[in-house]
């Protein structure tokens, strides 16, 4: 009597061990085809997850498919109702053999593919090489050129386009060029506007000219193809002073409506567009405004104290000006926040407290105003440590202004403090699509890359960041830190001796030398740093001592950097050195302190 078969030799012969590879095989092959295609047709991120899922629950539903069943040439039937017969079993083996070599190969294709295409470059997609190919509903309105003679009045010329800008986002479907980015191409020709639109990644430009002189302002504005330069919509706006908010939204409205009729095919009336004038219509208010965003996008503490001048003048003027508050707000957080060294404990205490009073005032007058609610988030990102209730403003304004790159940037780096690190580069990408050449964005992108232990991606961001802006602090610093943390300590330690700014050129310098071995250097510049920025830097100071395996001193810094207001205490998800210590209990309960609770157990953040 012949032997009961065992059951690996009964699974052999009913090809249920190649059906499982097989199985695996085209599950891998279309994971990763769904990754790589999810940002570019839009779907969410969690749809690959969702396949996973769906394919574990369908894994064994496949192996009782594969025993009960057999694939013949006279198609599917029940396994148990086939006579033995070793050709057809050997036919089928070898189908299935093929079968396993195809998908495997579309997976290791796809692999190489992800590898060395899709992600060489971390999201440096040119927008614009070919312009033909580029939605007509995009629109980058360049500076406005002043022609009064007197290069005081920039600061005019320059505020009519950022309201340009700020009414043009009300559009609906419109994507518009952030200001950081369309400010690059002050004073150029219409002869550059192929070169212009496929850097923004735009179709059409809008260019023109401001003339004031005493209380009359003239105004030519032109909407221009990218493509060709040709002129699709011109105007010319003689009005007084006196009327600057009406022609600002004539503007507006009517290239909108050239937009709509021109290259959308949509004749119906266009929206009328606000602009954020001062309640009481005060031109003195609105003027004072503007000088004050003109300084305060010079990004220096000489430059923010003047901003903040001017805002106080503004509000001074018109106290229902929400508008104003919040930027008042916004200069006197920034000034706090990117150059206390400049200011005496004095003005430390009372700079913050204004700031808590401006943001307040903002959000009382306008409880829909986007700015107020981006300076309230501001308040309490960088003044209070409250990142939760930061996130929850920048949530509000990115409702009440979808289109706005700098509110989707802050909205990024928060989910970044709080550990959701997919979310955060997605929101990056957003605003770097609005405003391509901000370095900002950029930078802050290749830390939340870092994280994600995607370290040529991370690389290439901060590659491009310097690029966009090399004398930038901090960028050739973080450069440094993507390269030690994928093994290339002599690339770091040069990175980190091109850093411009001094206090993070020592921070990556400490780091890159302790990795290279020169332990007697990195003690030198680690006591530079205790002894000259201990009070604004502690959170630096505590990278260091995480780098070198020493967490009681890492964790007494953090402290230290919590109780001076280091910005940098709550953002411990977003440091290699000290997030790599979140196993130890100490590292949750300063999570718990400074407000970056850590993912509850089984929750998916993208974190490292």
């Amino acid at each position: 009597m012949n032997a009961k078969p065992s059951i690996f030799a009964e699974l052999k012969r009913r090809h249920v061990l190649r059906a499982g590879v097989l199985y695996v095989g085209a599950v891998w092959a279309l994971a990763q085809g769904i990754a790589q295609l999810t940002p570019v047709v839009g779907a969410p991120d969690w749809a690959a997850r969702w396949f996973l899922i769906a394919a574990g629950i369908g894994f064994p539903f496949w192996l009782v498919f594969a025993w009960v069943f057999e694939f013949t040439s006279h198609g599917l039937q029940r396994e148990s109702g086939l006579a033995p017969d070793p050709a057809r079993a050997h036919s089928t083996a070898r189908k299935l053999d093929f079968a396993i070599i195809a998908v495997l190969t579309v997976a290791v294709v796809l692999l190489i593919t992800n590898t060395f295409v899709w992600r060489k470059g971390a999201g440096l997609e040119d927008p614009g090489t070919d312009l033909s190919k580029l939605s007509l509903k995009s629109v980058a309105v360049l500076p406005l050129l002043n022609e009064s003679g007197d290069p005081q009045q920039d600061y005019f010329s320059d505020g009519l386009s950022e309201e340009l800008i700020s009414a043009l986002g009300q559009v609906r479907d419109l994507k518009v060029i952030g200001r950081n980015s369309s400010f690059q191409f002050r004073g150029k020709q219409q002869d550059d506007s192929r070169d212009i639109g496929a850097k923004l990644g735009v179709a059409t430009l809008v260019e023109g000219t401001v003339r004031k002189q005493g209380d009359h302002v003239r105004i030519v504005a032109s909407l221009i193809r990218a493509l060709d330069g040709s002129q699709l919509w011109s105007q010319t706006y003689d009005r007084q002073l006196k009327d600057v908010f009406a022609m600002q939204s004539d503007i507006a409205t009517s290239v909108a409506h050239a937009l709509q009729a021109t290259l959308l095919g949509d004749t119906g009336k266009a929206k009328a567009l606000k602009v954020d004038a001062p309640p009481s219509g005060t031109v003195d208010a609105y003027n004072a405004l503007l000088q004050g965003n003109f300084y305060g996008e010079r990004h220096t503490a000489a430059d923010l104290r003047k901003a903040i001048g001017y805002y106080q003048h503004a509000v001074a003027l018109d106290p229902a000006y929400a508008y104003a508050w919040a930027r008042l707000s916004l200069a006197r957080t920034m000034l706090f926040s990117n150059f206390p060294e400049a200011l005496s404990k004095d003005e430390l205490a009372s700079i913050t407290a204004a700031a808590r009073d401006a943001a307040s005032a903002a959000l009382k007058l306008d409880p829909d105003n986007a700015e107020a609610h981006l300076a309230h988030g501001a308040v309490f990102e960088n003044l209070d440590l409250e990142p939760v209730l930061a996130e929850a403003e920048y949530q509000r304004a990115a409702q009440l202004a979808p289109r706005n790159p700098d509110t989707a940037r802050r909205l990024a780096a928060l989910q970044a403090e709080l550990g959701h690190f997919q979310a955060a580069v997605q929101g990056y990408k957003q605003s770097i699509a609005l405003d391509p050449l901000t370095a900002r964005a950029w930078n802050d992108m290749a830390i939340s890359l870092v994280a994600l232990k995607r370290y040529p991606e991370a690389e290439a961001a901060e590659r491009k960041a310097i690029e966009l802006r090399p004398q930038g602090g901090f960028q050739h610093a973080w450069l440094a830190v993507a390269q030690l943390m994928a093994g290339q300590n002599a690339q770091a330690l040069a990175s980190a001796q091109a850093e411009p700014d001094p206090l993070w050129r020592n921070w990556a310098l400490a780091l890159a030398t302790w990795a290279n071995g020169d332990r007697v250097q990195s003690d030198a510049l680690l006591k530079q740093l205790i002894a000259g920025n201990a009070d604004t830097s502690g959170s630096q100071i505590a990278d260091i001592y995480g780098q070198r395996g020493q967490p009681d001193e890492m964790f007494h810094w953090l402290d230290h950097a919590y109780d001076t207001h280091d910005g940098g205490a709550v953002e411990i998800f977003t440091s290699p050195f000290v997030v790599g210590y979140r196993d130890d209990p100490r590292f949750t309960a300063f999570a718990r302190k400074v407000g970056v609770m850590p993912p509850a157990s089984g929750t998916s953040t993208g974190q490292p």
